[in-house]
């Protein structure tokens, strides 16, 4: 069976879904094609439907016009055709990767028997909508849940299940929480909050293995021989772009799939945005950037498929703001909501300046840094009023007052995000 349409978009995250939906409205014929049996779903809030905050229909994005689920398995550049699983064969003219990323499965001892590639029973990643409700049928009160690694992903699932009622122990590699996103005194209070919650977190200690039984999760094995009984175990190790039908199709990739301003691929009938994409030697892996570049290619996409108009600026790159609500709403669960925020470079260089504000009672906490009367970057935890005017003034990228008063203004004044 082959169909023809002008763009192909393959993915149908939050990327895909976006620009499929605006070369729609631009009047640009384009088939979204997903492999996920359930409605294309915001991934970000994933956490909420585990934590019970939201059902999985409260998280569904708008699906576009023209959507096709399907698993793609081959890209044929020459005749420019996309092979699914079901043998069915889809014509572009112009062919867009928006695969998103996947989890990293760390190399645990006992992780993978030999004759099997599944995760036991009880060991999950947390990356999609089936491993979601997979552990949301799992989890009970008081069940025994080990999530191995620290960082965004890590934090939100051990703050859901913990809401869920399970004994959660957090186990991160590096030396705090967060540490890509956050400076030690912000990672102290995400700590302190989980902490709060009844979780169990372990820093700078590595998972060397898992114990299985009858191919289901038992026990978790720390590096220093010490033991975890374990009913259920998430991994939030990171995710890696998904690359491979892209490297298989013989397109330039490094971390990720490599484009230039124009989102081009070398190959130029094929486009890449979102996690998988690699734009000026960065990989994103963040809403915020994929958001923005289908809203680019959808604008020029709707001038030419093939060559950009004359003029037009392309995507030079996102300033990305990461913000991360850990609500509550659970009555297994004390302490209130904690939010965060971050952006652009909150580690402060030789001669830069540091404004600090910390109320340890309130357990709120700003930080910015300026450097060359500009704000390169700043972390907020607790109360985020201020955090639309300093991310504007972020962005803007323009000198500040030389006296500092409105800084401190920005700093101060909770006018509202």
């Amino acid at each position: 069976m082959t169909s023809n349409t002008r763009v192909v978009v393959i993915g149908a995250g939050l990327a895909g879904v976006r620009l499929a939906r605006r070369l729609g409205e631009l009047g640009v014929s384009a088939v979204l094609v997903g492999e996920e049996e359930h409605p294309p779903y915001n991934r970000v809030l994933l956490a909420e439907v585990l934590a019970g905050r939201y059902a999985p229909e409260v998280i569904a994005l708008p699906a576009p016009e023209r959507l096709t689920r399907g698993r793609v398995v081959h890209i044929d550049r020459a005749l420019r055709h996309v092979h699914l699983a079901d043998d069915t064969v889809i014509a572009y003219d112009t062919l867009v990767l928006a695969t998103g990323s996947n989890p990293v499965l760390p190399p645990l001892r006992g992780l993978f028997a030999p004759d099997r590639h599944e995760l036991p029973a009880g060991v999950h990643a947390f990356r999609t909508m089936d491993d979601c409700l997979g552990l949301s049928a799992a989890v009970r009160q008081d069940t025994r849940a080990v999530v191995i690694g620290g960082g965004l992903l890590g934090v939100s699932a051990a703050r859901a299940l913990a809401e869920r009622g399970a004994q959660v122990v957090l186990a991160q590699q590096g030396e705090r929480l967060m540490e890509r996103q956050l400076d030690p005194s912000a990672s102290k209070l995400v700590h302190r909050h989980l902490k709060n919650l009844g979780v169990e977190v372990h820093t700078e200690t590595r998972v060397r293995g898992v114990r299985c039984v009858e191919g289901a999760v038992r026990s978790v094995e720390m590096a220093d021989g010490y033991t975890l009984g374990a009913d259920l175990v998430v991994l939030a190790c990171g995710v890696r772009p998904r690359a491979g039908l892209a490297q298989d199709a013989g397109l330039a990739v490094h971390k990720g799939v490599i484009v230039d301003n124009e989102l081009r691929t070398s190959d130029p009938h094929i486009r890449a945005i979102g996690d998988c994409a690699q734009h000026d030697g960065q990989v994103y892996g963040l809403a915020a950037p994929a958001l923005e570049q289908a809203d680019v290619l959808a604008e020029l996409l709707a001038e030419s498929p093939i060559a950009s108009p004359a003029g037009a600026a392309g995507y030079s790159g996102t300033r990305a703001l990461t913000r991360l609500t850990l609500a509550t709403g659970s009555s297994h669960t004390s302490g209130g909501p904690l939010d965060l925020a971050a952006f652009g470079e909150h580690t402060a260089l030789p001669g830069d300046d540091v404004i600090q504000l910390t109320d340890a009672t309130r357990g709120t906490y700003r930080k910015v840094v300026v450097r060359d009367d500009r704000l390169v970057g700043g972390v907020l935890v607790g109360e985020l009023g201020t955090v639309g005017a300093l991310a504007r003034a972020w962005e803007g990228a323009e000198p500040l007052p030389a006296d500092g008063a409105p800084l401190l203004h920005l700093l101060t004044n909770d006018g509202g995000s």
